[in-house]
């Protein structure tokens, strides 16, 4: 078992730093932030100053390595903008971010297990059509669409709901929801393959045919073993909802991280960009490796297996 946790562990130390390691070449081929922050007409002494002052008159390599050794000291870097450590920038926004994101994760959860589950006990039937037909047009359909639609009916149309802001738990409705369907029509088609395939399975007949009451054979036997694919899409949900906020917040105009990272993208301020795609991949990373290490306790096998090369 200590080996299985060490080398999911280790996995996930490499991953986090590629990610910080893409994060700065891809932002640093972008563009020069001293043309953005400091406008088209400031004279060339000012843009010189500038990079002198950040650094950037470095070469790459060097701008990396320094990069990298002040990560390690904790240190990530100042904003551009307002001179402020971009970490209290970023972290400013992160509470509202997570009031839309925790909600949208339970939809995600308990409205599309259930709808996979369903689905897949009523094979074929006019059930399973009609949720499948649903989890199509929720996962096809961009995020920008879902949300326009839902603003368009309940905003515009009913008048039930804010189309946006920031002010009320009313606010939150509508862009928790955008992300809430998406995500919950991704896990319903999971769900319900895993729950065919392990349906299908010789010892899901032989604990029938011993008279074992069909709702003790599900949730004994048929739901413990197809929790572990539904697990690993569950893993990248819950990564990616910080990622889609980025879309749903700026159409919600909710001040999150994710409109911080549009803002932060439109003028430059690499630090802030920088410590947003290192959170967005740390969580990711975290939350993968906490559905590898659950694989270990839901299924024993996996943890004296060889670990993947």
């Amino acid at each position: 078992m200590f080996l299985y946790v060490l080398s999911r562990i280790a996995r996930a130390l490499i991953t986090v730093a590629l990610i910080i390691t893409l994060a700065f070449v891809i932002l640093r081929m972008t563009g020069d932030p001293a043309t953005i922050i400091l406008g088209p007409d400031a004279p060339p002494e000012a843009y010189e100053a500038f990079r002198r002052n950040w650094g950037l008159d470095q070469p790459l390599f060097i701008q990396y390595l320094s990069y990298f050794a002040a990560i390690l000291k904790g240190d990530l870097g100042q904003s551009m903008r307002d001179g402020r450590a971009a970490l209290d920038v970023v972290m400013e926004r992160v509470p509202l971010t997570l009031l839309l994101t925790v909600p949208a994760l339970l939809f995600n959860l308990v409205i599309g297990i259930t709808a996979g589950i369903f689905a897949a006990l009523n094979r074929n039937s006019w059930i399973d059509r009609a949720i499948m037909t649903a989890s199509v047009t929720g996962f096809t359909v961009p995020s920008f669409v879902m949300g326009l639609v839902l603003a368009l009916i309940f905003a515009v149309k009913l008048k039930v709901l804010p189309s946006g802001g920031s002010e009320t738990w009313q606010h939150t409705i509508l862009p928790s929801v955008t992300m809430g369907l998406i995500g919950a029509a991704i896990i319903a088609r999971f769900t319900r393959s895993a729950m065919l395939e392990v349906l299908g399975q010789p010892y899901i007949r032989t604990a029938s045919a011993k008279g074992l009451n069909w709702t003790d054979v599900v949730i004994q036997h048929a739901l413990p073993n197809a929790a572990i694919p539904t697990l690993t899409i569950i893993g990248f949900m819950i990564g990616s909802l910080v990622a889609g906020a980025v879309v749903v917040e700026s159409i919600f105009s909710w001040p999150g991280v994710g409109r911080l990272l549009v803002g932060a993208v439109a003028n430059r301020d690499l630090a802030v960009v920088q410590v947003i795609l290192i959170l967005i991949g740390f969580t990711m990373v975290l939350a993968n490796l906490i559905v590898d290490l659950a694989y270990g306790v839901i299924d024993p096998r996996l943890r004296h297996s060889t670990p993947a090369k």
